[in-house]
């Protein structure tokens, strides 16, 4: 388990309630964060994080949500300040979606499916 003086706070937008559900558990126990909130659609997120800039030191954010788009999300990010992380965590990771994330101002960018455990180095290094 990763350990840090305080539990890093996390802002996850993710559609699928059952994914959801079952990072927020996995992240929590392994991970050393708690999870503040949480949107399904671009809209929600983008609000959230506009009226909650303090509030969070990383944002997982999903690609296709079920209104709008994880890109806007990253993209409403840019002005965020300098500890907080915005982070892709999508099953579609392929080059261009990688680049395209990168480009919009995310930190990092992980496949759903495949890189969970490079998603939990990142938490160890963001948060040192």
């Amino acid at each position: 388990m990763i350990r840090s003086t305080k539990p890093y706070k996390t802002y996850l937008v993710e559609d699928n309630p059952v994914i959801r559900e079952n990072l927020v558990g996995f992240l929590e126990d392994v991970a050393d964060t708690t999870v503040v909130a949480h949107a399904s659609g671009e809209q929600e997120a983008v609000k959230w994080l506009d009226g909650h800039r303090d509030e969070w030191d990383m944002a997982i954010v999903d690609l296709f949500l079920q209104e709008g788009n994880g890109f806007g999300v990253v993209d409403a990010c840019r002005n965020r300040a300098s500890h907080q992380k915005v982070v892709v965590l999508s099953n579609y990771a392929t080059a261009d979606m990688r680049e395209r994330s990168r480009a919009l101002g995310a930190d990092a960018f992980f496949d759903k499916s495949a890189e969970i455990d490079q998603l939990l180095d990142y938490f160890e290094h963001a948060h040192r």
